[in-house]
């Protein structure tokens, strides 16, 4: 689907960024063992959902949606489809009809500006808390107290390795315990003449400042 141009994801943002885990490693393709869990879990004949998704905010995300929906349809999970605008979706997917998220299966990404790994564990994973701001796009709402301690007990340190080492294992917690499921890693392109060198941003912006002469 992303013709090379992305990289398998193991959590929440690539290896070079700040606070990632350094034992985390993507899932192996496994649809065999994936019956088996569903059987496991009470499930032997799979069940029915609904994956939502938006449609141009993200590089072929319409397509990754069809083709996750494919991939769950063999392990025996029959999977609709609906996609949409980015601004109906993302609206619908925030704050539905009574206040809360509409959507229980979707498709949405995440950029860290910042470079570092609190902006989706605060973003994304931390309780969901409209006083404090965290969770503020957890639309699923997941909650776990042993990954909030660990995130707060990250951001409360001025030791930076006591900083990097409690994001990470924030992210260990969360995944392990399947607080969403990563998928890819998009990567970025750009294009230049042979006797121009460029700088790459992690907020993905393209500024005159990263382009430097050989």
């Amino acid at each position: 689907v992303m013709e090379g141009n992305a990289a398998p994801a193991a959590q929440f943002l690539p290896p070079l960024f700040f606070g990632v885990s350094r034992k985390l490693e993507p899932v192996a393709f496994d649809p065999d063992g994936a019956k088996k869990l569903l059987s496991e879990a009470g499930y032997p004949n799979g069940f029915k959902v609904t994956l939502h998704g938006p449609s141009g905010r993200y590089p072929n995300d319409a397509r990754i949606v069809e083709a996750v929906a494919q991939m769950l349809a063999r392990i025996g999970i029959e999977t609709t489809i609906e996609t949409m605008p980015p601004a109906i979706f993302f609206t619908r997917a925030s704050t539905g009809a009574d206040g809360q998220p509409e959507f229980s299966f979707f498709l949405a990404g995440w950029g860290a500006a910042s470079g570092e790994n609190s902006s989706p564990l605060k973003g994304l994973i931390a309780t969901y808390d409209k006083a404090t701001g965290l969770g503020g796009s957890n639309r699923g709402r997941y909650s776990n107290s042993a990954v909030d301690e660990a995130l707060a007990d990250a951001l409360n340190t001025v030791d930076m390795t006591g900083v990097e080492n409690g994001l990470a294992k924030a992210t260990e917690i969360a995944i392990t315990d399947g607080a969403l499921v990563p998928i890819l890693h998009p990567l970025n392109t750009w294009g230049s003449r042979k006797e121009l060198t460029m700088s790459p941003r992690t907020d993905e912006a393209t500024t005159a400042m990263m382009v430097k002469a050989n």
